[in-house]
C-alpha cells in the first residue's frame, strides 16, 4: 500500500481492511461453531482465505491492483479470518487437557510468530527481487497445506439429543452468556485496554519505515521480523514469567514494555536501538495477548466457548479497525509521531483505568458440567420447541436470615440469566414471612433442558449456598410452566 499512495488513512486502513470483517461474521460463525461440525468450517474457511489470496495474486500479476482493490482483497481474507479465528480458537482446549492449555496456547502462537518472524524478512526479499505477485501466490498456496491438514484431522464432537440451537437465538444465548459473566467481562475490558492503544504499532510502523527511517521493504521486513522473533523470545520465557508473577501482573508489565517501546518509535531515529525495542515488542504482545487468550479460553464452558470466543476475537479485533483509523487519521493531522506518543501515554491510562478488572480469580473457576440438576418430574412431556417456560423455586426461608438469603439468591440470579433465562425475579409471600419464590423464565423447553447441561460445578457450589438457607429436610420444590395458547378462539 505504501508503494501505490503516500495517504496515512490508506494505510492504516490496510489494518482496518483487516479487523472490520469481525463485526460482520465473527459473532454468526461463532455460533455455527457451537452448533454444527467445526472442521467442516475449518475447510470452508481455509478455501475461502486461497481463493482470495489467488484472486489478489493474479491481480497482482496483471498490474492493475489499485489501493480500493488491494483494501478489498484485503477485506475478503480478513472475512475468512473473522470466520476462521474463534473456530480455531475454541478447538484447543478440546485437545489438551486444562493445565496444558497455557502451553498450547503459547505452542500455537510460536507457530505463528515462527512465519512473523521469517515471513516478513523472506517477502520482503522476495518483493524486493520479483515484486509483491509471488508473495501472494505462496500466501495462496499455504492454505492448502492447512486444508490438507485440517482434512486429517477426526473431529470427535459430543453427540447431543436435543435439537440443533438455530443461529440467531445462539448468538444471542451468547451475549447473553457474555452479558452475565464477570469472568469473560474482565478479559474483554484488560484486552480492548490493551489493544486499542497497542494497535498504533501495527497502524502506524510501515509509515515510520518509510517516511520517518527511510526503510525498503527489506528493512521493513527486518523491524517486522524482530518483533516476530521477540514473540518467539517471549514464548520460552513465558513458563518461567508464569511462575514469577500472576495474569494480572504479566498483563500489566506487558502494558508497560509496549508502552515504552511506542514512544521510542515516536521519538527515536536509530534503527539499531529500534531493532531491539522491537524484539522488546514482541515480547510484550506474547505475553499479554497468550495470557488474555488463556484467560478467554478458561473463563468459560465447552457449550459456549466458541461464541465467548467470538466476542473475545470481537474486541480484539474490532478494537485493532477502530483504533487503526483514529491513529491514522491523528497521524494525518499532526504527524506519525505525534500520533504515537498519543497512544503511549493513552496506554498507560487504560491500563490504571482497567487494574479493577483482574484476570487471576479465573484460576477458581470449575467450569466441567455438573450434570446434577434431576430430570423434570412431568406428566406430559412437552414439544422441544414449546413456550415460553417458567421455573419457579419454593424456598422455606428462617425470617432472621432473610437478608443473607436475598443477597445469595441474587448473585445465583445471574447464573439462571448467563445460561438462558430471559427473566428472572424473586418474590416474597406477604402471608407467609419463611415463603419465598424464585422464578426464571426460559423461551423454549428445549433451551431450559439445554440448561441442565451447562450447569457447572461452580454453579453448583453457588447453588449450595443458597440452598443452606432453605429449611426443613426435603429440598426446594420445583415447579414447571408452559405457556398454552388460546386455540378456542375465544379472547
Amino acid at each position: 500500500m505504501t508503494s501505490l499512495t503516500s495517504s496515512p488513512v490508506m494505510v492504516a486502513l490496510m489494518q482496518t481492511a483487516t479487523s472490520l470483517p469481525v463485526f460482520l461474521v465473527v459473532l454468526p460463525s461463532a455460533a455455527l461453531a457451537d452448533i454444527i461440525d467445526r472442521k467442516r468450517m475449518l475447510l470452508f474457511t481455509q478455501g475461502w482465505m486461497c481463493v482470495a489470496a489467488a484472486g489478489l495474486s493474479a491481480l497482482t500479476f496483471m498490474g492493475t491492483t489499485t489501493p480500493w482493490a488491494l483494501l478489498a482483497f484485503t477485506f475478503a481474507l480478513g472475512l475468512g479470518s473473522a470466520m476462521n479465528m474463534p473456530i480455531w480458537q475454541a478447538i484447543i482446549p478440546g485437545l489438551v487437557r486444562r493445565s496444558e492449555l497455557p502451553a498450547a496456547v503459547a505452542l500455537n502462537s510460536v507457530a505463528f510468530n515462527i512465519a512473523r518472524a521469517v515471513g516478513p524478512a523472506l517477502g520482503g526479499a522476495v518483493v524486493a527481487a520479483a515484486g509483491p505477485g509471488p508473495v501472494f501466490l505462496l500466501n495462496a498456496a499455504s492454505f492448502i497445506g492447512v486444508i490438507a491438514v485440517v482434512y486429517r484431522w477426526e473431529n470427535s464432537a459430543p453427540k447431543n439429543s436435543l435439537p440443533a440451537e438455530h443461529m440467531i437465538a445462539a448468538i444471542k444465548t451468547g451475549a447473553r452468556y457474555t452479558l452475565h459473566a464477570p469472568a469473560l467481562q474482565a478479559v474483554l475490558v484488560r484486552c480492548l485496554a490493551f489493544i486499542v492503544c497497542s494497535s498504533s504499532l501495527w497502524a502506524l510502523m510501515p509509515l515510520m519505515a518509510r517516511h520517518e527511517l527511510g526503510l525498503g521493504s527489506v528493512g521493513f521486513g527486518w523491524l517486522f521480523g524482530c518483533i516476530g522473533t521477540g514473540a518467539l523470545l517471549g514464548a520460552a520465557l513465558l513458563p518461567r514469567f508464569r511462575k514469577a508473577a500472576s495474569t494480572d501482573q504479566l498483563v500489566n508489565a506487558a502494558s508497560v514494555v509496549l508502552a515504552v517501546v511506542i514512544l521510542l518509535l515516536a521519538l527515536i531515529r536509530n534503527i539499531e536501538i529500534l531493532y531491539v525495542a522491537m524484539v522488546a515488542a514482541g515480547i510484550a504482545w506474547m505475553t499479554a495477548m497468550s495470557n488474555l487468550t488463556v484467560s478467554a479460553q478458561t473463563s468459560t464452558p465447552s457449550w459456549v466457548q466458541a461464541r465467548a470466543l467470538g466476542f473475545y476475537t470481537l474486541a480484539f479485533q474490532g478494537g485493532m479497525a477502530i483504533s487503526s483509523v483514529m491513529w491514522g487519521a491523528i497521524a494525518e493531522r499532526g504527524g506519525n509521531s505525534f500520533s504515537l506518543s498519543c497512544a503511549s501515554i493513552a496506554l498507560m491510562l487504560g491500563l490504571v483505568f482497567s487494574l479493577k478488572w483482574r484476570l487471576g480469580a479465573i484460576s477458581d473457576l470449575d467450569l466441567r458440567p455438573s450434570s446434577h440438576w434431576p430430570d423434570p418430574d412431568l406428566m406430559v412431556e412437552p414439544e422441544p420447541d414449546e413456550g415460553p417456560v417458567y421455573v419457579a423455586l419454593e424456598y422455606r426461608i428462617d425470617p432472621s436470615n432473610a437478608d443473607k438469603f436475598v443477597k445469595a439468591v441474587h448473585d445465583l440470579s445471574r447464573i439462571r440469566r448467563r445460561d438462558g433465562a430471559v427473566q428472572w425475579s424473586l418474590f416474597r409471600d406477604l402471608g407467609d414471612s419463611g415463603r419465598y419464590i424464585e422464578i426464571f423464565k426460559v423461551e423454549s423447553w428445549a433451551e431450559h433442558l439445554r440448561q441442565h447441561s451447562r450447569v457447572t460445578v461452580s454453579d453448583r457450589a453457588a447453588e449450595r449456598r443458597v440452598r443452606a438457607f432453605h429449611i426443613g429436610d426435603k429440598p426446594p420444590v420445583v415447579s414447571h410452566f408452559i405457556s398454552q395458547q388460546n386455540t378456542s378462539g375465544i379472547s
